[in-house]
């Protein structure tokens, strides 16, 4: 565990250190995105209701986390094959596992300030008042985990001009497409019915119902769906940093 933890300790250290040159950027960025959802959104609604507010309210964080982990996260993987960092880090004598937390921890801090002012801006745009439950950190870290996960598993799993590709299909199904900012029964029956299976809808409501809990409770089913969609992603990951370079 000593060796894990000082592992993790001087990787988080270099992977800041390599990132610092965008990391501020990115920042910015995901700020300004999360916030511009929430402003942008609502001019598309001429009368925004108590529904539709709390949509964007919470969708917008979502799709931060969205962007961070499967846009932002393949692309910077691409780059990092390309420039033989990829090979360098798995050429390191530390656990593969410490080198993907380290990543993970450096992609969490990038989101997070975009939505903290996603939720600020919110509530006073539209003069919200959420019912938060104390799942909204385990929903928000689980929502982080996935959009991760399986980020960083496509940058590692493909070859970086088809990370990128995939990476801007993901963010143009989950801006557009996907019930984030709006609920699934908008969509085509066959179109809500894949989304029944893909993880967009499922962090979506996560988040939603722990900023603002139904009265029935807090559905386990996200919680569940994500875990999985987590898991899937992270092997992936593990796998081809595992791999002898």
């Amino acid at each position: 565990m000593n060796h894990w933890l000082r592992s993790y300790g001087l990787l988080l250290g270099w992977t800041a250190l390599r990132s610092r040159a965008n990391l501020v950027l990115n920042l910015v960025i995901q700020t300004c995105l999360a916030v511009g959802i929430i402003i942008g959104f609502a001019y598309l609604v001429p009368q925004v209701d108590d529904a539709t507010a709390l949509y964007f309210a919470t969708g917008a964080p979502v799709l931060g986390l969205i962007t961070v982990g499967m846009v932002i996260g393949p692309q910077e993987v691409a780059s990092a094959k390309q420039e033989g960092i990829f090979d360098f880090n798995r050429s390191l004598p530390v656990p593969r596992t410490a080198l993907i937390a380290s990543d993970a921890t450096v992609a969490l801090f990038t989101a997070l300030p975009g939505i903290v002012a996603a939720l600020v801006v919110a509530a006073l745009r539209f003069d919200l008042t959420l019912d938060i439950s104390p799942l909204v950190i385990p929903a928000a870290l689980l929502t982080a985990f996935t959009a991760i996960g399986l980020g960083y598993g496509i940058g590692y799993g493909m070859a970086p001009p088809v990370a990128r590709l995939v990476s801007q299909l993901v963010v143009f199904i989950a801006l557009m497409f996907s019930p984030i900012t709006f609920p699934a029964s908008r969509l085509p029956d066959w179109f809500e019915t894949v989304h029944k299976v893909l993880p967009f809808q499922y962090m979506a409501d996560a988040v939603r119902d722990t900023l603002n809990t139904p009265a029935g409770g807090v559905g386990l089913l996200s919680f569940a769906v994500l875990a999985i969609w987590a898991v899937i992603g992270f092997l992936v990951t593990y796998r081809m940093t595992a791999r002898r370079p």
